[in-house]
């Protein structure tokens, strides 16, 4: 049996998985959805944001929806998300964008690199160690190898003539692309973000370290319509984790007006993972067809509600039922 793991976390998480979580029982009723709380609405009743029995929970089902955590005030507690992708072992965070002209997949390294973790604050100054590994740096690259094997090609984001780091990051994958018989291009990352506004059509999958692919997507997002239109998967060897990349947006949280279509869009990717992939482009066209009729909801122009939007989506895959 199935097991899915939802974790709708703080913010718009607790409005937008819902209208995930609800799209997929309609898919899959008789997949099994276990509820996990997280986050810093927990800490705050409990003192605990994650624990090792959650982590439990987790490791126990096949694939985990998650919504968005929001970070406690002063640090009072580490990263709830770095927490989960080094106990899971999610190395790879997988961000499509698609519209406006584009169609490119971000790889984005997701264990190393200046989220790392590796900080320390004295009375004077504070530093981050920015951390690239070869085994890091090398099976992120097999894995953008792969997926560029059945797509078209493969760029590979970086600063190398700035930093010594990604100087060593561009020699790696590129030596894992010629092995892998890919044929790859580079470019600096400054300019590469510019190029994918102007051209997007240039770029198809793109490689880049952990950082500077949080935010290359956030500006290819532009493309999509916005944050909240962008979906991620979050892999490892063994674990999953689909997410919207928009985060917790504590801004209009509880407003009841959260774009669900990255958690919807996320959602096709953990059942297109889990080899559902007729029922994933049933929800990605359910999902187009809302939009396209002009059902949306007020960051993309329109006066849909959260909720409104999720029971458009979800009447569409009632037709094709």
């Amino acid at each position: 049996m199935t097991r899915i793991a939802v974790v709708e976390g703080d913010g718009i998480g607790r409005e937008v998985v819902p209208i995930a979580a609800r799209a997929l029982c309609t898919l899959r009723p008789d997949w099994v959805q276990v509820p996990v709380e997280l986050g810093l609405e927990r800490w705050r009743r409990t003192g605990t944001a994650l624990d090792e029995k959650d982590l439990e929970v987790l490791r126990s089902t096949d694939a985990v929806l998650f919504g968005a955590v929001q970070s406690a005030p002063n640090g009072e507690y580490p990263s709830v998300v770095l927490a989960l992708r080094r106990a899971l072992g999610l190395y790879a965070n997988i961000r499509p964008v698609r519209g406006k002209g584009a169609d490119l997949v971000i790889v984005r390294e997701n264990s190393e690199g200046l989220y790392a973790g590796r900080e320390r604050i004295e009375p004077d100054r504070a530093c981050t160690e920015r951390v690239i590994t070869r085994a890091g740096t090398e099976r992120i690259t097999r894995l953008a190898c792969r997926l560029t094997a059945g797509r078209r090609h493969l760029t590979i984001g970086h600063k190398a003539n700035v930093l010594a780091a990604d100087r060593f990051f561009l020699r790696v994958a590129r030596e894992v692309a010629i092995d892998e018989g890919i044929v790859a291009d580079d470019a600096l990352i400054d300019a590469l973000c510019l190029d994918v506004l102007r051209r997007p059509g240039r770029y198809d999958v793109v490689l880049v370290e952990n950082m500077f692919g949080d935010i290359l997507s956030d500006v290819a997002a532009f493309h999509a319509g916005g944050l909240g239109m962008l979906p991620s998967a979050n892999l490892g060897d063994r674990y999953a984790l689909f997410e919207p990349v928009h985060g917790s947006a504590p801004d209009i949280a509880g407003q009841g007006i959260a774009n669900p279509t990255a958690a919807l869009l996320s959602t096709a990717m953990l059942l297109d993972h889990l080899g559902e992939t007729d029922a994933a482009r049933r929800l990605q066209s359910a999902v187009g067809t809302v939009l396209s009729g002009g059902k949306r909801t007020p960051d993309l122009g329109g006066t849909a509600t959260t909720r409104q939007f999720g029971d458009a989506v979800v009447a569409e895959l009632e037709k094709g039922e």
